[in-house]
C-alpha cells in the first residue's frame, strides 16, 4: 500500500514485519561482496613528504632578495616543470612504471602526472596568505616504489628552486653588469666632452665669472694708477724741457716760445690720443665704466692745464739757447738733460706697461661678455652629464646589491626548500580500505533493501485494515474477520514461491480466494 495513502507508524512496523528479510539479505551480504573485493582489487600506497619553505637567513634590510616573485606563483611554476614529460619520463624509465599495463610512454607519463599531487600548507599562526610549506603525494601499486618516486620528486622541486633563483640571481647579475659597462662608456664619452669644452672655453666658464670680475676690476685700478703715473711723468718732462731750456746756453738754436709751443703741440697729441681712446671705450661701455671715468677725469685735467697755460702772460723774448749738449753747458744743465733723458725712458716704458695692461682688460672683457653664451652650452653639457653620472651610480648600487644576492644564493643562505619529512614507506594500501569498503557495503545493503520494500509495497495492493478498505472504496466497513492462522494457503511451488512477492493482485481476487 505504499504510495497509495498517508501512512503511521503502524504501518511502518507492519510493513517491517511482513519484510525485514528482504533488508537483513543485502544488508548481510553485500558488505561480505565488500570485503571480498578489497582482496581482488589491486592495492595503491600513497607515499608523502614535507617541504618548509625557509625564507632568506639574512635580514632584507642588510641584502634585497634579486626573486621577488609570489611565492604561490613560483610554487605553481615549479609544478608545472616537474610535471613536464622532460622531468617525469626518466622517472618512470628509471623505475619502469606501469610498465605491466602495456602503455605507450605518453600513456604512462599521463598517469604519473595524474598520480602526483601537490599540497599547500597555508600558515595558521599568521592568519594570513602565507605559504610556509607543502606536502608532495605520490601513489603507486608498491609501497617502496611510491616512496621512491615520491623521494625523487621531492628531490627534483628543491632542485629546481635551487637553480632557478641562482639563474635569477646570475641573469640579474649579468644583466645590470651590461648596463653598468654601457653606462660607464656614457659616462666616459661625456667627462671627454667636458674636458674638451673646458679647454676650449678656458677662462669664460660660470665658475669664472667672478674671478674674471675680480680681475678685470683690478686691471682697471692699475691702468688708473698707469694713467696718473703717465700724466705726472709727462708734467714733469714738460718742467725739466722748460728749465732745460731757460738754463741752455744762449747759443742754443731754439728760443724759449719754440720750447713752449713744443710743449703746447704735445699736450694737443696727448688730448687727442685720449679722446680717441675714450671714444673706443664709449663705443663698448656706459659711461659709469671705471675706464671711461678714468679717460675723461685725464681729458678734464689736461684741457685744465692747458688752459691755463694759454691765460699765462707770454714770455720775454730772450737768446736763443742750444737744444744740442755743448762742453761748455754748466752742471745744471747737463743734469737736467740726464733727468730728461731717464724720463723720457720712463714715459716709453710706463706707456708700454699701460698697452699691456689695456690688452689684457680686453682679454677679461671678451670673456665675460662671452661668458652667458657658454654659460648656457655648458649647463647643457653638464645636465647631460649629470645624468649619465647619476644613471651610472645608481647602477653601480644595483650591481652591488645584485652581486650580494649572488653570493647569497650561492651560499644557500636565502629562501629554501627544506625537506622537514622525508618520503615514508607507506604501510598500509590508501585503496581499497577495508572499513571504508565494509561502510560502503553495509549502506549499499541497507538502501538496496529498503528499496526492494518500498517496491513491493507499492505494487502490493491487498486490503489488510480499515483504512485500506477505505482507500480503494471511499466506503464505510462494516465487519472485519479477523485472520485464522489455522487456515490453509494452497500448496505453491518454489518458482511460484519466488514470483509471489513480486505479483499484483487486486482486492476482488483476493476476496475471491478467500476461505469460506
Amino acid at each position: 500500500m505504499l504510495g497509495h495513502r498517508t501512512l503511521n507508524v503502524e504501518d511502518y512496523l507492519a510493513i517491517f514485519k511482513r519484510r525485514w528479510w528482504i533488508v537483513v539479505v543485502p544488508t548481510v551480504i553485500l558488505p561480505i561482496a565488500a570485503i571480498a573485493l578489497t582482496f581482488v582489487i589491486p592495492p595503491v600506497y600513497e607515499s608523502q613528504s614535507l617541504v618548509l619553505i625557509d625564507q632568506q637567513k639574512v635580514p632584507e634590510d642588510f641584502v634585497q632578495p634579486i626573486v621577488n616573485e609570489d611565492l604561490d606563483s613560483r610554487v605553481a611554476s615549479m609544478n608545472e616543470q616537474i610535471l613536464s614529460r622532460a622531468s617525469l619520463q626518466p622517472i618512470v624509465d628509471k623505475y619502469n612504471l606501469y610498465g605491466d599495463q602495456r602503455m605507450d610512454m605518453d600513456a604512462r607519463v599521463t598517469k604519473v602526472r595524474n598520480d602526483i599531487t601537490l599540497q599547500a600548507i597555508r600558515s595558521q599562526i599568521s592568519h594570513g596568505d602565507g605559504l610556509p610549506g607543502f606536502r608532495i603525494f605520490f601513489k603507486a601499486s608498491d609501497p617502496r616504489t611510491a616512496q621512491q618516486v615520491c623521494a625523487d620528486l621531492t628531490s627534483l622541486f628543491t632542485k629546481v628552486n635551487l637553480n632557478s633563483r641562482e639563474a635569477a640571481a646570475e641573469g640579474t647579475t649579468s644583466f645590470i653588469k651590461e648596463r653598468l659597462e654601457q653606462a660607464k662608456g656614457d659616462l666616459d664619452n661625456q667627462d671627454a666632452k667636458v674636458a674638451a669644452f673646458t679647454r676650449l672655453h678656458f677662462g669664460m666658464l660660470p665658475d669664472d665669472e667672478k674671478s674674471n670680475l675680480d680681475l678685470l676690476g683690478t686691471l682697471n685700478a692699475q691702468l688708473d694708477a698707469a694713467n696718473g703715473q703717465l700724466q705726472t711723468m709727462n708734467q714733469q718732462q714738460v718742467g725739466e724741457e722748460t728749465m732745460l731750456a731757460q738754463q741752455s746756453q744762449p747759443v742754443a738754436t731754439t728760443p724759449l716760445g719754440a720750447a713752449i709751443v713744443q710743449t703746447s703741440q704735445a699736450e694737443q697729441a696727448e688730448l687727442e690720443k685720449l679722446l680717441a681712446q675714450r671714444d673706443e671705450l664709449t663705443a663698448r661701455y656706459s659711461e659709469d665704466y671705471p675706464n671711461v671715468r678714468a679717460v675723461n677725469r685725464q681729458i678734464a685735467d689736461l684741457q685744465a692745464q692747458m688752459a691755463k697755460e694759454a691765460d699765462a702772460p707770454p714770455p720775454a723774448p730772450s737768446a736763443p739757447t742750444a737744444t744740442a749738449p755743448n762742453r761748455s753747458d754748466s752742471a745744471t744743465v747737463q743734469n737736467l738733460r740726464a733727468s730728461l733723458a731717464a724720463l723720457r725712458t720712463a714715459i716709453q716704458s710706463k706707456r708700454k706697461q699701460q698697452e699691456a695692461i689695456e690688452q689684457q682688460i680686453r682679454v677679461y672683457q671678451a670673456r665675460v661678455q662671452s661668458t652667458p653664451q657658454v654659460a648656457e652650452e655648458f649647463k647643457e653639457l653638464t645636465r647631460d652629464y649629470q645624468t649619465t653620472l647619476t644613471s651610472y651610480q645608481a647602477l653601480l648600487l644595483q650591481s652591488q646589491k645584485a652581486d650580494e644576492a649572488t653570493d647569497l644564493e650561492h651560499r644557500q643562505e636565502g629562501e629554501t626548500f627544506t625537506v622537514l619529512d622525508a618520503a615514508n614507506v607507506p604501510d598500509a594500501p590508501t585503496f581499497p580500505k577495508l572499513s571504508v569498503f565494509a561502510g560502503g557495503g553495509l549502506a549499499a545493503g541497507v538502501g538496496l533493501g529498503l528499496l526492494i520494500v518500498a517496491l513491493l509495497e507499492y505494487r502490493d495492493t491487498a486490503l489488510r485494515s480499515e483504512r485500506d478498505v477505505w482507500a480503494f472504496t471511499q466506503l464505510p466497513t462494516l465487519a472485519v474477520i479477523a485472520w485464522s492462522a489455522s487456515m490453509q494457503e494452497p500448496r505453491l511451488g518454489i518458482l511460484a514461491r519466488l514470483k509471489r512477492p513480486f505479483s499484483r493482485k487486486t482486492p476482488k481476487k483476493l476476496v475471491a480466494d478467500a476461505p469460506g
